[in-house]
């Protein structure tokens, strides 16, 4: 009996053992479950470089005139664009951020970490808001959905209304003050503080309100007087940005420094530079750097003969150095936003107060003394008047949101800043991106039929 005893006992560990050894399908190296920490601080990471900052940022940089490369046309400068172009794009978007993002928000409600699935929502929000202002109707409802394949897209009004409703719960779950495990570390935009969280949240609400101003069906007044709602809980100082913030050490460089290296070809544009020495803005300085041949504030006009990279302008240090940090949404738009909305609801002197509180956030966070002669004179000599608020207010928001495409949102929606097409190109102003080859190849719908002149939902 003793025998028989020890020959199970001896073959129920062999077949534990062997079952441990022939587990080949399980690789150590990808493991299939992390913790939320794991997740959040690459998904910060990518926002930062490959959706604020990625290529088809860098595209929009050129659209607004910000950024011109020293190349002869035709290139993205004037307006060259092939479906192609966007695949890296629509990956960083869906494979790397929203997938990832979406994964962290189900895991931390599962385990009732609310500030982790908080940041989850507000970082959906924001990639999908910046996805569908790129292309409109975008695929959301069933894109992370197990065994669809075919996956159609949800029309760009029912995406900001799911942009809205994230942002909702967002504040909910960081109002439920009840967190087992919150962010630190490995938050790198605010290091868990989640009352900076919030006032994101209730920000971008007021971001994504004012962009339906002339959408069908929706009117100006109505997204003005929720914008301003939205904001009374929103955003209060310049400490209240969204950044990243580089170390500058080798693989950690700001992604804009990148973005002006001597491969790239890129550098500054002159329309950005001329308007600002046009207008005596105190500011050039601060964020243009003279070109190091002759010293002087020098932008590349898109369409000449291409030049010495060393005769034209790069970014100045503050946002172009290798520990420069990346400007994602800031309190200064926060008050243009809120300038614009008292423009719609109460004309442009209930605008002006809030509008030279914008100028003057942005003059602060650049180290210029608010109340130098250079700066009085520059907010005097751009007071609001009942023909000009919209032009203006537009114009400074563009200048303290350098690099960042709300600029080219804003062009749609206004008119504002004024562009004009540049020499050589090959179409108008595009009004969009082109939707990907791969998802033309793989996942086809009939929105993929669009071309750079066809507008979005909200810009018709």
């Amino acid at each position: 009996m003793k025998k028989s005893l020890y020959i199970l006992l001896l073959t129920g560990l062999c077949l534990q053992g062997c079952k441990k050894f022939l587990d080949v399908n399980t690789d150590p190296n990808n493991p299939v479950d992390v913790q939320e920490s794991l997740i959040l601080a690459p998904a910060e990471l990518n926002i930062s470089d490959n959706i604020q900052g990625g290529n088809a940022g860098i595209i929009i940089q050129n659209y607004v005139q910000n950024i011109a490369a020293n190349q002869l046309n035709p290139y993205v400068g004037s307006y060259q664009l092939f479906n192609i172009d966007m695949d890296g794009d629509w990956s960083n978007f869906y494979v790397t951020s929203l997938n990832n993002l979406i994964t962290l928000n189900k895991k931390a409600e599962a385990n009732n970490n609310w500030n982790y699935a908080a940041i989850a929502k507000i970082l959906t929000a924001y990639t999908l808001g910046t996805a569908t202002d790129f292309w409109g109707d975008i695929p959301y409802s069933k894109a992370f959905t197990s065994g669809v394949f075919t996956v159609p897209y949800d029309k760009q009004e029912d995406i900001y209304k799911n942009i809205q409703s994230l942002l909702t719960d967002a504040i909910a779950n960081i109002d439920k003050n009840s967190s087992p495990k919150s962010p630190t570390g490995d938050d790198y935009f605010y290091n868990g503080n989640m009352n900076a969280w919030r006032k994101l949240a209730w920000s971008l609400k007021a971001r994504y309100y004012l962009h339906l101003t002339k959408a069908p069906g929706y009117t100006a007044k109505a997204q003005a007087e929720s914008a301003i709602a939205a904001l009374k809980q929103g955003m209060t100082s310049n400490t209240d940005d969204l950044k990243f913030n580089y170390a500058g050490a080798a693989g950690s460089e700001n992604i804009w420094y990148l973005t002006f290296t001597p491969v790239t070809t890129y550098v500054m544009n002159a329309t950005l530079i001329d308007s600002l020495r046009n207008r005596n803005d105190p500011r050039l300085s601060k964020m243009i750097a003279p070109a190091t041949a002759t010293g002087l504030y020098t932008g590349r006009k898109i369409g000449t003969p291409t030049g010495d990279l060393a005769k034209y302008s790069y970014p100045a240090a503050f946002y172009g150095a290798k520990a420069s940090s990346n400007y994602i949404f800031n309190y200064s738009e926060t008050l243009f936003i809120q300038a614009e909305a008292l423009l719609i609801t109460s004309g442009y002197a209930a605008a002006q107060p809030v509008y030279v509180n914008a100028i003057n956030s942005h003059l602060s966070k650049l180290g210029i003394d608010t109340t130098s002669a250079a700066a009085t004179a520059y907010v005097n000599s751009r007071k609001l008047t009942s023909s000009n608020a919209l032009q203006l207010i537009m114009e400074e928001k563009a200048v303290a949101n350098i690099f960042n495409f709300e600029t080219y949102n804003d062009w749609r929606r206004t008119g504002f800043p004024k562009l004009q097409k540049v020499d050589g190109a090959l179409i108008d102003i595009p009004r969009r991106l082109l939707y990907p080859q791969s998802e033309i190849l793989t996942n086809a719908q009939p929105q993929q039929t669009a071309i750079q002149s066809t507008k979005i939902w909200w810009d018709n």
